[in-house]
């Protein structure tokens, strides 16, 4: 983590979280400590599908870190998130899967500066074996098959939908579906014989699917933004939270899970 972000975390945890939470340590990570006695901070996070697992790390290294903050996570779609964030839906800090649904809450005041901390990119998935003998992303156009996709609203169905019309091909969707953990699914079950998700969730997956590069995904890239909730009641523990995802151990995780620095 660059020293002025530990500062801010460690100035953050420390005035913040005294009473109910340990300050930073000198790497700019929240440390452990005795938190008896305390009350428990609730901070609620609005996160892409797509950083499911990411996510579920980081929460957890947080609470290990800040045991008097109990991270609760709530995952989806960018868009229906950031419109739920429009309604009134309670949450402290927004993680998208692209900047459009971010800018969304920017322009109506409810974020903070957000932060991009992350990348990503698209991958072809198949089902273990690959029964259909998927080779690319051409593939996508054949009727015999069976396709999923994202719905053009959310991040992963933008992004696929630009790439099929930069490599003109016409895919034909049996599904569309509302987040790419759902798309995902479907591929792991077999219910359909190919799709495009993130290549995050690929590595998510594991022996379930089987990933097919696309050497032209690469210039379609997902930058993931995070910020904030504007007039939190835990402010302060989600400015901590959000300097944690961008800061060294948050990188660390997000390499793992195979994301793309910012």
């Amino acid at each position: 983590m660059p020293r002025r972000a530990a500062a801010l975390l460690a100035a953050t945890l420390g005035v913040a979280l005294a009473g109910c939470a340990p300050v930073a340590d000198g790497a700019g990570s929240p440390a452990t400590g005795d938190s008896s006695g305390s009350d428990q901070v609730s901070l609620t996070v609005f996160a892409a599908a797509s950083l499911t697992e990411a996510f579920d790390e980081l929460a957890a290294r947080f609470e290990e870190r800040t045991p008097a903050v109990d991270v609760r996570l709530s995952f989806g779609g960018s868009s229906a998130l950031a419109q739920q964030l429009v309604e009134g839906a309670p949450a402290d800090v927004f993680a998208a899967a692209a900047e459009a649904p971010m800018q969304t809450l920017v322009d109506a005041g409810l974020v903070e500066e957000p932060v991009v901390f992350a990348t990503n990119t698209l991958e072809l998935v198949v089902p273990a074996g690959d029964p259909a003998g998927v080779e690319g992303l051409a593939d996508l156009a054949r009727d015999e098959l069976r396709i999923a996709l994202c719905d053009p609203s959310v991040p992963c169905g933008a992004a696929s939908d630009e790439l099929l019309r930069a490599e003109g091909v016409e895919a034909a969707p049996d599904t569309l579906e509302s987040d790419v953990k759902a798309v995902l699914t479907k591929v792991s079950l077999g219910e359909v014989d190919a799709a495009l998700v993130y290549r995050t969730d690929v590595l998510a997956a594991g022996d379930a699917v089987e990933g097919i590069e696309v050497p032209a995904a690469a210039s379609v890239v997902n930058r993931y933004p995070i910020a904030a909730v504007t007039g939190s009641a835990a402010a302060d523990a989600a400015a901590a939270f959000v300097a944690f995802v961008t800061g060294d151990e948050g990188r660390q995780v997000l390499d793992g899970a195979g994301f793309g620095a910012p």
